[in-house]
């Protein structure tokens, strides 16, 4: 390989620049409308425009990457994670138009890509299972069959997901087809199928992981082992290597497990096998995630190992540079640094990051693809940077992370850094055992987290910076933004009478975050209960629920598909 294109945004994007850079080989960034000033486009050594605004624009069209790849003479495609990374259509597209794809084969993808195959493979091997479909669902009437056989708590998961992405747990009958619905449109939403099946949910399960890779010269290493328990919304928020308060007998297991799943699937590249252990020592394998995993860094500092390196290795054909699973040195936390307000639910907050003041120190790696002065945008995944903090020991470790989220600051954005420093400061995380599990933060962690101020970036600078491309190379401009004023549409003043009159309006709908609207889920004119669920949003790729904020009779005002900014009224609830 001479030139890789990365298709993928964000701080992985950066990842894989940087990895290129230390490779030898020269990389290549796409970007968005809304990234073009962003942090990835500059650490590449060339950038060109999808043109567009939404994932299905540009991330996610096939078509806009490889020709980016053609103009750009790139001779390979690392696809990141998320958007296309783990499609095998994808993958299949960049072989067939003479480039080097790097992950696993696309008859790899399909099949371990699809979760009811993928427990095919593991039930082949021996791997621990417990009870599901066969295969995908038909639908909800199905679903409901089998929680009446199996009992609940179910687990509804997208056939062709990842990363939490359509996985639903029901716990109760009542939600069955209403959890089955919503994991059908985020799977369409995140991947463009909606192909769901069924498993028996374990109950209060921990999350633990196999880091695997694979070359093509017949070598299958698992480099070691990860807990992914800290979640919400099935997202992971902290992740740690290795998988802390395992002994030896069960991780050998997992070990032995993961690396038999990716033998029989014929596996190259970096991939993760991921495994629910259940506070009773039940382990059920879950899925492999065909790709790099956010967490990797982690498994990096534990092992010594660069596994994007790895990675290029493989696909240039080369054998890995080391043999046999490394023994850890140390311990490593991972703290997913995401624009969310912890305080108010975990709603998506993107807009302008006026600071961006990271810790540094012993122990400290920032990924991050964000720094003072990006806008974080309202239509991509929540999460801007990544804080690993690496010690001698799990003590270590925690005291280091404790004094890194202190010192780490944030302005002009809400972000979940207060959860964090909350978590570290909780005995069920980091005293002598171990009581946190994946639905631990819904219903164990009961911390007040205080909502974080939100500053108002109007200042008007006097000049427009914009940016031309011309050969795959970005270029500044700096023009004053009174030149273009008469281009300008006259819009409403912020302080008009016509927003004021707004702001007062109790009988106002407004949207809780920025987004898309996706769904009413009352008619227009329906009588609704204070608290009832009328509207569903879809945020930096998670559904938020729009709830009436009294009773009422609703009068809708805006059609679903269109997006809107946090408060923007979407009708009017008229008091009864």
């Amino acid at each position: 390989m001479k030139k890789v294109l990365i298709a993928n945004r964000g701080e992985i994007a950066v990842r894989i620049a940087r990895a290129c850079r230390d490779y030898g080989v020269t990389s290549v960034a796409v970007y968005a409308d809304a990234d073009f000033e962003a942090l990835h486009v500059r650490h590449a050594d060339e950038a060109y425009a999808l043109k567009g605004e939404r994932p299905a624009d540009t991330y996610l069209d096939i078509a806009k990457l490889l020709d980016v790849a053609r103009r750009a003479d790139a001779d390979a495609v690392h696809p990141g994670y998320g958007f296309l990374s783990e499609r095998a259509d994808f993958a299949r597209a960049v072989i067939d138009a003479g480039l080097t794809w790097i992950g696993p084969d696309p008859a790899t993808i399909d099949a371990l890509g699809d979760k009811v195959e993928a427990r095919r493979i593991a039930l082949r091997v021996g791997a621990p299972l417990v009870a599901g479909t066969e295969n995908p669902v038909g639908g909800a009437a199905e679903v409901l069959a089998f929680a009446e056989e199996h009992g609940l708590p179910i687990a509804i998961k997208a056939a062709f997901g990842g990363g939490g992405r359509g996985l639903k747990v029901a716990w109760r009958m009542d939600e069955v087809a209403e959890l089955y619905e919503s994991a059908v449109r985020e799977a369409v939403t995140a991947f463009g199928r909606g192909e769901c099946f069924v498993e028996r949910f374990l109950d209060k399960p921990r999350h633990i992981e196999a880091q695997v890779i694979a070359d093509r010269h017949g070598r299958v290493v698992v480099v070691g082992t990860r807990d992914c328990s800290l979640q919400r919304r099935n997202q992971k928020l902290v992740e740690e290597a290795p998988a802390p308060f395992l002994d030896e007998v069960l991780r050998q297991r997992i070990h032995d497990s993961a690396r038999d799943i990716c033998a029989e699937a014929g596996y190259v590249g970096a991939g993760t096998v991921e495994f629910l252990l259940s506070a009773d020592g039940t382990l059920s394998f879950l899925e492999v995630n065909t790709r790099l995993q956010v967490e990797h860094p982690v498994t990096e500092e534990t092992s010594g190992i660069d596994l994007v390196i790895e990675q290029l290795r493989v696909a240039d054909g080369l054998p890995l540079s080391f043999h046999d699973t490394p023994t850890p040195r140390g311990h490593s936390f991972e703290f997913r640094i995401n624009a969310e307000d912890a305080g108010r639910g975990f709603l998506p907050t993107p807009g302008p990051i006026d600071r961006f003041q990271p810790p540094s120190g012993p122990g400290i790696r920032l990924d991050t693809g964000v720094e003072a002065g990006s806008r974080v945008p309202g239509t991509f995944d929540s999460m801007i940077a990544k804080l690993i903090v690496t010690g001698a020991t799990r003590e270590q470790a925690i005291a280091r992370a404790r004094r890194a989220l202190a010192e780490f600051e944030i302005d002009g954005i809400a972000t979940v850094l207060p959860f964090h420093r909350a978590v570290m400061d909780h005995a069920d995380f980091t005293g002598e055992g171990f009581a946190v599990h994946t639905r631990w933060i819904e219903t164990v962690f009961a911390e007040q987290i205080q909502i974080a101020p939100r500053s108002d970036n109007t200042a008007d600078v006097g000049v427009l910076r914009t940016f031309v491309e011309i050969d795959g190379k970005r270029h500044a401009l700096g023009l004053p933004s009174a030149l273009l004023q008469g281009l300008s549409v006259a819009a409403p003043a912020a302080g008009s009478g016509e927003a004021s009159a707004e702001a007062v309006d109790e009988q106002a709908l407004r949207a809780p975050v920025a987004g898309n609207l996706h769904t009413w889920t009352v008619e227009d004119g329906a009588t609704v209960k204070a608290g009832q669920v009328v509207a569903i949003m879809e945020a930096m790729k998670m559904e938020t629920s729009v709830t009436a904020p009294h009773a009422g009779r609703l009068s809708i005002a805006q059609e679903p598909g269109g997006y809107f900014e946090a408060g923007a009224v979407l009708g009017r609830l008229e008091k009864n």
